[in-house]
């Protein structure tokens, strides 16, 4: 008969998912992810298994915890509000907590050896989802006439996407909330119209 689990194990999620967006995957060691969570090593590997598994449990609360603006933002009534939610959700999440700045999936592996290449891909894959929701939503756009003829969606999602994740690395080098902010504008002046 197993022992009884004396932790919260979504406590102990949030609390690696803080170590994680601060330290990203590499940087954030075993020491530091039970004294986060408070559970010595074995409860953590019988809980979640490695720390890559507990990576991505952690990455996966983070997308519905904190990126939930993504999928909403994708209703919006045009391209450009699409655009201009995304960017302004994620400065706000971005600079929101200063002790863990910047986007946990951005920093997660920005850079790592050979043993992370499988958390990399799996950030490299969602970040290739979110980008391909977006070109589809400006597909739509363009269809509806909301964005011109002459547009390239794929083009334009990508830059979207390069623009928040520059926004989050920025963020996590300290860049301030007002500034981000005056990036967007920046970002947006030119959105094309048929206007």
């Amino acid at each position: 008969m197993g022992r009884h689990r004396e932790f919260d194990v979504d406590q102990a999620l949030d609390a690696a998912l803080t170590v994680f967006w601060r330290k990203g995957y590499e940087g954030a060691s075993y020491t530091d992810l039970t004294q986060a969570t408070g559970v010595e090593r074995p409860a953590l590997y019988s809980a979640f298994g490695n720390k890559e598994a507990l990576f991505l449990r952690a990455l996966e609360r983070y997308y519905v915890h904190y990126l939930a603006f993504f999928p909403a933002a994708l209703d919006q009534p045009t391209s450009r509000q699409v655009a201009q939610h995304i960017l302004r959700s994620a400065v706000e999440l971005n600079t929101r907590y200063p002790e863990h700045t910047g986007c946990l999936g951005i920093h997660g592996a920005i850079a790592g050896s050979d043993d992370a290449e499988p958390i990399r891909q799996a950030l490299i894959d969602a970040r290739a989802a979110g980008e391909t929701a977006l070109r589809e939503r400006f597909e739509r756009a363009q269809r509806e006439g909301d964005l011109p003829a002459t547009a390239n969606c794929a083009v334009l999602a990508a830059y979207v996407c390069a623009v928040l994740h520059g926004m989050a690395v920025q963020a996590k080098a300290g860049f301030s909330r007002e500034m981000l902010d005056m990036v967007i504008e920046q970002a947006l002046a030119t959105w094309p119209s048929d206007h």
